[in-house]
């Protein structure tokens, strides 16, 4: 194996880790996260469907199974989190997690594409 293969599932691993992290804890922990979605009036049947796309996804991303659909599916996640939960852009740690989600979205469509392999 290349250096570049290892460097590449490193990558993707640790990106995954946050998203299958964040869904291990939802399940652990769901109030605060039902607390922050009836904030925003979503409602809370929508959190299971969150859990297993973050874990199920994350878990395709990292073991490079599908990577144009998993990638393009938690980049556009990515992105309606943005503008759903942190369109705040007045207070400063609301715009830090927004351009923090459109920078993983851009990352994950580099992979969805392949444009890594060129």
């Amino acid at each position: 194996m290349s250096v570049m293969a290892v460097v590449e599932i490193a990558g993707r691993a640790l990106l995954a880790a946050l998203f299958v992290l964040a869904g291990v804890a939802k399940i652990l922990g769901p109030k605060p996260f039902l607390v922050h979605m009836d904030q925003f009036k979503l409602p809370r049947l929508l959190l299971p469907a969150v859990i297993a796309l973050e874990i199920g996804a994350g878990l395709g991303l990292a073991i490079g199974w599908r990577l144009p659909i998993f990638a393009g599916i938690l980049a556009a996640f990515c992105l309606a989190t943005a503008a759903v939960f942190h369109r705040n852009l007045a207070d400063r740690a609301e715009r830090t997690q927004f351009f923090k989600d459109i920078a993983l979205a851009g990352a994950l469509v580099v992979i969805a594409t392949g444009a890594m392999a060129a």
